[in-house]
């Protein structure tokens, strides 16, 4: 081959291994700047909407599974809905589809359901009341006592004027402890430019026992661009690898952390939205309050739909 020759091809071979790196440093900029960028561009899934899973003004869905292919959504009415007493309601399915409302109220006063199965057969409910986190105990997951104390009181390091804490989320780890995470709120407005007169910021607490929790840290800040002080419905859930993700929401849809050797990744993935305008920063009634669970191999994400009901999405092949 010349001499002339393979100086020009060597070159080429620079050039071109420039414009790759170039670009993918351009890309992990964007991926790490844009919450509409997801940073997993090999994924074949997506989220696609399904339809509505419960009727009605209710909001802040749960879901546990009792066995035999058997599962229990819980869920509250809307505050809003008139002579209201934040009724606590549940309903089953076997396909994550169809639920049939089981008779009765669950709990009265209770909002932001997190339910968990205990070793022992029990259930514990987590719930918001009078601005601080409680819980309950069930045989049955139907008739509830409640546990004497709180276990999350609205009080925070650093922070003031903080208006209640909830929208708390619980799940047990590998090693038999507990996680939490949960939504405080603080009277403080983030912009002239958003809805809320309150900003919303979720922190973590950790319990080897599950009633007596100890206060980590912020597991995500709402006081950026990205979120513009709104961050709520706060969902752990064990991935398929055995990652656990935090899910919430904020103005644009759902996002996911990851957490990982006890702390929350800080680059958001953004996973869904309904709105059908992408570029609309304030979307008038995103998706809020997501849970997720793999019901028969896949995965279903319910979030609420205000005075419209709990609708869902499921991941499918793009």
């Amino acid at each position: 081959m010349p001499k002339t020759l393979s100086i020009i091809i060597i070159v080429l071979i620079i050039f071109s291994a420039g414009g790759y790196f170039l670009y993918m440093k351009y890309y992990k900029t964007q991926t790490a700047t844009s919450p509409s960028l997801s940073r997993s561009p090999l994924s074949s899934e997506k989220w696609h909407e399904g339809g509505v899973a419960i009727a009605g003004k209710y909001a802040d869905a749960d879901l546990v599974e009792l066995g035999n292919g058997k599962w229990r959504m819980y869920y509250s009415v809307e505050p809003e809905v008139p002579g209201n007493k934040l009724e606590l309601y549940s309903g089953t399915s076997t396909d994550g589809i169809t639920w049939s409302q089981e008779e009765g109220v669950r709990k009265e006063f209770a909002t932001f359901p997190s339910v968990i199965k205990l070793a022992d057969g029990k259930y514990r409910l987590y719930f918001q009341n009078a601005g601080v986190i409680k819980s309950a105990l069930s045989a049955d997951g139907l008739s509830w006592t409640d546990e004497e104390g709180v276990r999350i009181d609205a009080n925070e390091e650093g922070l003031i004027n903080i208006e209640n804490v909830g929208a708390q989320t619980v799940i047990q780890l590998d090693d038999g402890s507990f996680l939490m995470v949960y939504r405080v709120m603080i009277k403080e407005r983030y912009s002239q430019e958003v809805p809320n007169d309150s900003t919303q910021i979720l922190y973590f607490a950790v319990s080897k026992d599950g009633l007596t929790w100890e206060k980590k840290n912020l597991a995500a800040d709402s006081r950026n661009e990205t979120f513009q002080g709104l961050i709520d419905g706060a969902e752990l859930v064990k991935w398929d690898n055995d990652q656990i993700r935090l899910y919430f929401w904020s103005y644009k849809g759902v996002y996911h952390l990851v957490f990982e050797n006890g702390i929350f990744s800080q680059e958001p993935d953004f996973d869904f939205t309904n709105n059908k305008n992408p570029n609309l920063k304030l979307a008038p009634n995103p998706p809020g309050d997501p849970t997720l669970s793999k019901i028969q191999g896949k995965w279903f994400m319910y979030y609420g739909q205000h005075e419209k009901g709990i609708y869902y999405a499921t991941l499918e092949d793009k």
